[in-house]
């Protein structure tokens, strides 16, 4: 059986190939837009093949001979539905038995900024004839890794949050299963609710940050716009800061807080804290 990953250059994609290995799948196809970046995969014994979601051709021949294929969500904001459609039309091509595609949660009521272009995804399957699997990827933990150096030095971490609580895990995580749907059966049409056993507000949050640091941080809790402000003022682009700061006021709301135990059964053990991964990154 051979498995491919997209975007197998990337955070998420590099993962799932390591997990796949380490799982002992053969053959491993890696997908990516420049081959120069993961040569260390091609001397792993990885099958590395050139494509782009923006060209039909290369996605043909990528997705020659793959039986089973993880479609990560690409990263160009406003492009990504017709980029995903052609990777899903070259595996209807291709004949390919399994798409498994990285979402997010609740996607068919999701309000947030991010979760627009997925929700386009999902329908793009939902009329495709490809078999498919959605791995609805709740937060990684890795995202607050940016503001980690400064919540430290100042004591404070900022969001707008408020009570809500992010049912969190480590990227490696999402990555274990997606290498578990892609090497056994029984995936075709499941909708995986995926979100850590980890379920903090950002008061608790603070608190990790906190014993991974060894320093007192606290939380303060700001309107959402003010959030944005204070985002731009740090550097941020204005559009980047409007979406982290709708993914807060969406935090506030319950999207983020994934009950359904998906992600620990198809791990079949629990999933990283947000302590462990503060303390890697802070070592």
């Amino acid at each position: 059986m051979t498995v491919a990953v997209t975007g197998a250059s990337g955070q998420l994609g590099r993962l799932v190939v390591q997990a796949l290995l380490r799982e002992g799948a053969t053959p491993v196809v890696a997908i990516v837009r420049d081959p120069q970046k993961v040569t260390d995969l091609a001397e792993q014994g990885v099958d590395v093949r050139q494509a782009s979601y923006d060209d039909a051709d290369s996605l043909d021949r990528a997705l020659a001979g793959v039986d089973r294929v993880l479609l990560v969500s690409g990263n160009e904001f406003g492009a990504r539905v017709a980029q995903h459609t052609n990777v899903i039309r070259a595996a209807e091509r291709a004949g390919v038995e399994l798409l498994a595609y990285t979402s997010i949660p609740q996607a068919t009521e999701n309000p947030l900024i991010l979760a627009q272009e997925h929700i386009g995804t999902e329908a793009a399957l939902a009329a495709s004839t490809v078999p498919h699997a959605i791995l609805r990827n709740g937060w990684y933990w890795e995202n607050y890794l940016g503001g980690l150096a400064s919540a430290v030095e100042s004591g404070v971490l900022y969001g707008a949050a408020g009570e809500g609580r992010v049912a969190g895990a480590a990227r490696a995580d999402y990555a274990d299963a997606a290498a578990k749907v892609l090497t056994t059966d029984g995936h075709a049409g499941q909708v995986y609710e995926l979100g850590g056993d980890e379920r903090l507000t950002y008061a608790e949050l603070a608190q990790a940050i906190s014993d991974a640091a060894g320093k007192p941080v606290r939380y303060q809790d700001l309107p959402e716009a003010d959030y944005a402000a204070a985002l731009e003022q740090s550097g941020l682009p204005a559009a980047d800061a409007k979406v982290l700061a709708d993914a807060d006021a969406g935090i506030t709301k319950g999207i983020l807080d994934v009950t359904s135990g998906d992600l620990q059964k198809l791990l079949g053990r629990p999933s990283a804290t947000a302590v462990e991964v503060f303390r890697a990154s802070l070592s």
